[in-house]
């Protein structure tokens, strides 16, 4: 009996864990009005190197494939 109450903590100690992380993302939401984060820019809007090399590939391998 002593085995199946150790492998229930440590199975709770486990789920504890693995769920710990969800539980403050849904608590850092609900506290500013469905901001988690504060003020953040929508996704797009602020220019990036990487996206900027990433388009110029996609174009690079559209004029290449275009071209055959």
């Amino acid at each position: 009996m002593g085995g199946i109450i150790e492998l229930l903590v440590i199975m709770l100690i486990i789920a504890t864990a693995a769920f710990a992380p969800l539980a403050y993302f849904i608590y850092k939401y609900t506290q500013k009005n469905g901001q988690p984060f504060g003020e953040t820019e929508p996704h797009g809007d602020s220019p990036s190197l990487v996206n900027d090399i990433a388009e110029s590939a996609i174009h690079f391998v559209k004029s290449k494939l275009g071209k055959k």
